[in-house]
């Protein structure tokens, strides 16, 4: 197996001998892309909700309206691509205290971008552990399409 780390604010995409994995995912969110078909999928953590609040030269990976287009036109070219589905992973409230009352967290606000971006490009969600206040870490095996999040809170769960 070839693992494949992705850092913050980056993406990888691979074929069945690899392995996604990231970690410290707070109020980051990890977006995962498979196609169970071909074997081919693709797992960015995204840093931001949106490009506005990011550098003018910003990373794919950084926000998701940039990383999900991205990861779809990687994915086609390893061949996949057919039926995508998505898994999201994280988005926790960190700094809870921090927070105007009524505001969103940054968490909540990178659950809701991940989600607007996959129906821009009408990839369905079949799975989520977001939210919370705790970090989490992922590994995603494309050979089986297994994703496993790990956190100190809830143990181990699979996606």
């Amino acid at each position: 197996m070839n693992t494949i780390t992705v850092r913050i604010a980056d993406f990888a995409v691979g074929a069945s001998d690899a392995v996604l994995v990231t970690n410290g995912i707070g109020s980051c969110v990890a977006i995962a892309l498979y196609d169970p078909s071909a074997r081919v999928g693709a797992l960015a953590h995204v840093l931001l909700p949106n490009e506005m609040l990011s550098a003018s030269s910003e990373p794919a990976g950084r926000c998701a309206s940039s990383a999900v287009p991205v990861m779809v036109r990687r994915i086609r070219e390893l061949q996949g691509a057919g039926e995508l589905q998505a898994r999201l992973i994280g988005g926790a409230s960190m700094f809870a205290p921090l927070l105007i009352p009524g505001a969103l967290s940054l968490g909540a606000r990178n659950i809701a971008s991940a989600r607007a971006a996959l129906a821009v490009a009408e990839i369905p969600v079949v799975g989520e552990d977001v939210g919370g206040d705790h970090g989490r870490s992922v590994r995603f095996d494309l050979a089986s399409g297994s994703l496993v999040v790990a956190s100190v809170a809830k143990g181990d769960v699979r996606l």
